[in-house]
């Protein structure tokens, strides 16, 4: 043998499926990534872009100041509606098949809607009222706002707001169980485990919140933004109020100030939020894993699942593992796309088209990550007694409290006193009561700060827990 690698399969026998698709969005997670399928693929962008053609064609007709094309009968309004309502996959594949000829996807769009409407000769005589004035741009920029806003809120902000209870549900489920606090790694002040729950449910639902209210905007204004053509057939109509009319009945939000293509901003504004979104269950995953890693999270054993290859005892916390990676490429893909997309030389450049086809990578590695935090937090136990355990082990943490109460009592050097008595120390029950026995505090004081323990000394985390 001479050690070279022999594939039995070549790339022209390979068909593409799950197992041959080069992206695990596609493969591996092509289950997690169902949902955006019909909205973020090549297909929902034709789909979008037809749509745009006939709702804009039906606007024209609506102009009272365009003689040449009447408003629509019911019937013909009926037949456009129904030519979107039924559009599938076939037909976008006869797009497809024209553009192999165009060698441009959006004059492709343009054919397929004229071929279609001929066909009725009611409205065959109105054929260039499709695509009439429109720079490709026109359709594409309308075209990426319906499919973002459609991925929001059919996809996305559902799949969120179900971490986000069940965050909440948590945090109030276990807003009695202290908890040791570990700043810097190191024993602090105790908590709730709720409470440290709760932190992230409520980060998570503002920036949901933020991402929910970030403005998609389009455009329909012409080759550079100026209606140049519009004006040059209908001098006398307002096509600015037009534009706008016809942008907003889609849902978007009109910018009236644009080069040959709508620049973008919102399109950063939306992945940068999402980024915000990413990084906060990022934090969420590592916390959970290191939660895990202390014992004070078991995971439920699913039957069947191998945890190691050759320790069988194992129960990793592969879901957050999995979540957080996914994350950090989707915020990959999301920080470029934010990056490179509002900019573009001077009234246009081409560079932002092959990056826009890529909305649905960050977007569905987002997605898989969503999946796997749910699944991670529907296999967590939690362990009270090692919770107890750490916090029975860590009287020094009341040396916060006693120092509190010696400053208020004015008595000096409180801060230096306590930490003479417990840096580096063994610290136990008996010396910090012996401690605060030994301090010039009234009986009262005292008492107070006897019956402190570590379980006790949490503020109001559990008040805090349970109000989010």
């Amino acid at each position: 043998m001479n050690g070279k690698h022999t594939n039995t399969t070549t790339s022209e026998k390979t068909e593409l499926s799950s197992l041959t698709a080069v992206s695990p969005i596609d493969g591996r997670y092509a289950n997690k990534t169902k949902a955006l399928r019909p909205i973020l693929s090549e297909y929902g962008l034709i789909y979008h872009r037809v749509s745009i053609e006939i709702k804009w064609f039906k606007s024209l007709a609506d102009q009272d100041g365009i003689e040449e094309f009447p408003k629509l009968s019911k019937a013909d309004s009926k037949f456009l509606d129904e030519l979107l309502e039924t559009f599938n996959e076939e037909n976008a594949l006869e797009i497809k098949t024209t553009e192999a000829t165009t060698n441009h996807d959006v004059k492709a769009v343009e054919y397929w809607v004229k071929n279609k409407v001929k066909e009725r000769s009611s409205l065959a005589p109105y054929l260039e009222f499709i695509h009439f004035a429109c720079t490709s741009e026109d359709i594409n920029n309308l075209s990426h706002s319906c499919m973002l806003s459609a991925a929001r809120t059919q996809v996305l902000c559902p799949m969120l707001s179900e971490i986000h209870s069940k965050l909440v549900s948590l945090a109030q489920a276990y807003a009695d169980i202290p908890m040791l606090s570990r700043t810097h790694g190191q024993t602090a002040s105790p908590t709730t485990l709720g409470k440290e729950i709760a932190n992230f449910g409520y980060r998570l639902e503002s920036a949901i919140n933020h991402f929910k209210a970030v403005k998609l905007l389009g455009k329909m204004n012409g080759a550079v933004g100026n209606y140049n053509a519009h004006l040059s057939a209908y001098p006398r109509l307002n096509w600015q109020a037009i534009s706008q009319a016809f942008v907003e009945s889609l849902g978007i939000e009109f910018n009236p100030y644009t080069t040959q293509i709508e620049p973008h901003d919102c399109i950063a504004q939306y992945c940068n939020a999402l980024k915000v979104i990413h990084q906060i269950l990022l934090d969420l995953n590592r916390d959970i894993w290191t939660y895990i890693s202390l014992g004070y999270f078991k995971q439920r054993a699913v039957d069947n699942e191998v945890g190691s290859s050759t320790m069988p005892h194992k129960v990793n916390p592969i879901d957050f593992e999995n979540s957080e990676g996914n994350l950090g490429l989707a915020n990959a893909v999301l920080n470029h796309l934010a990056e490179k997309l509002p900019i573009s030389r001077l009234q246009r450049d081409l560079s932002d088209s092959t990056v826009l086809r890529n909305l649905g990578v960050g977007l569905g590695y987002g997605l898989i990550a969503y999946q796997a935090t749910l699944k991670g937090i529907s296999k967590l136990e939690v362990n009270k007694l090692r919770i107890k355990e750490d916090l029975d082990n860590a009287w020094e943490v009341l040396a916060e409290p006693i120092q509190t109460v010696m400053r208020r009592a004015g008595i000096q050097n409180s801060y230096e006193a306590l930490k003479a008595f417990t840096r580096g120390k063994e610290i136990n029950e008996e010396r910090i009561k012996a401690f605060i026995e030994s301090l010039d505090l009234t009986e009262t004081d005292k008492q107070s700060l006897l019956a402190l323990t570590p379980s006790t000394y949490i503020g109001i985390a559990d008040v805090l827990a349970k109000d989010i």
